[in-house]
């Protein structure tokens, strides 16, 4: 996976790159299905409402928590859809847009995610460098292994409806601490489960 890690003051992109295993029409129809998914996949945004307000727009409020000092978000998104992908513009943010933008791969397809920040003086970009998103590159990993699973598992009806209606509103501690429950119940079913073939063994 290649990077440009968050802007420095320099600068107002940052961009993340990587290979999926769908092809181009795939890629697209997943970013374009949900957009609500693609956010709520980045493990560093904590949100508190996802708003439809009008068509193509809504409103969004909640955490990042990217950077060491955690900072609030409340704006509205307006996504449109373009020949490449995806174009996610905000209202009343530091960061202008971000563009889903999908090409053709040897093998499947590449997503790029680009972040395009307003621009600032060098003075003004270091009084806001606290609301700056650290999280592009983490995103970015989330979603190349949720896409991974996606294209091994999107076949299974209880599957998809796990994945949209319980693990995507979850904020994600609690997918954290679902997963190990998860983990920690298979662990015990399998102990039982040993304990019952090691009884038969020896006393059947």
């Amino acid at each position: 996976m290649s990077e440009h890690a968050a802007p420095t003051t320099a600068e107002n992109s940052a961009w993340a790159e990587f290979i999926t295993p769908l092809d181009t029409n795939e890629l697209k129809s997943f970013c374009r299905d949900d957009v609500e998914r693609l956010f709520r996949i980045n493990p560093y945004l904590e949100f508190n409402k996802w708003e439809k307000t009008a068509d193509n727009l809504f409103h969004v409020t909640g955490k990042n928590i990217s950077q060491q000092e955690p900072f609030e978000f409340d704006y509205e998104i307006t996504v449109a859809e373009t020949e490449r992908g995806l174009l996610v513009t905000y209202k009343n943010d530091l960061k202008l847009s971000t563009t889903f933008k999908v090409e053709p791969a040897e093998q499947g397809s590449k997503l790029t995610i680009i972040d395009e920040y307003t621009n600032l003086s060098e003075e003004e970009a270091t009084a806001r460098s606290k609301e700056i998103d650290q999280s592009l590159t983490t995103w970015a990993k989330y979603l190349q292994r949720y896409i991974l699973t996606w294209k091994k598992w999107s076949w299974l009806s209880p599957w998809r409806w796990y994945m949209r209606h319980a693990w995507q509103p979850m904020k994600p501690m609690s997918r954290r601490i679902t997963y190990m429950l998860i983990w920690i119940t298979l662990f015990e079913i399998a102990l039982i489960a040993l304990g019952v073939a090691i009884y038969f063994v020896e006393y059947a």
